[in-house]
């Protein structure tokens, strides 16, 4: 029905940048929150950065001021531009996303996810 897939992953240096991007395709009729999320080895899955439909963004303490959110409503497609990376942001990182469906359902769906490692 709908897909999410995750792209822009990779190594990276400490200090440097990458950008994330997360498609969304399938039967959509509308998209309200697109998120992303990241999950470490050992850890839970938390939530990285939240975006609704009406503009309004919330960010995780640790990221706020070097990551952004941002979409693209018209390609279906949310970005995470992430600056001054550090190790601990080492991680695989989810797109998720709350979509209303040609029948007018509402659900959830989540991408496969896309590694990030922060490594010199």
């Amino acid at each position: 029905q709908v897909q999410l897939v995750e792209s822009g992953g990779g190594l990276v240096q400490p200090g440097g940048s990458l950008r994330l991007s997360c498609a969304a395709s399938g039967s959509i009729f509308s998209i309200n929150a697109m998120n992303w999320y990241r999950q470490a080895p050992g850890k839970q899955r938390e939530l990285v950065a939240l975006m609704p439909n009406d503009g309004g963004t919330h960010y995780e303490d640790s990221v706020k001021g070097r990551f952004t959110i941002s979409r693209d409503n018209a390609k279906n497609t949310v970005y995470l531009q992430m600056n001054d990376l550090k190790p601990e942001d080492t991680a695989v990182y989810y797109c998720h996303a709350t979509v209303v469906l040609t029948t007018l359902y509402e659900n959830d769906f989540w991408g496969p996810g896309t590694q990030v490692t922060v490594s010199s």
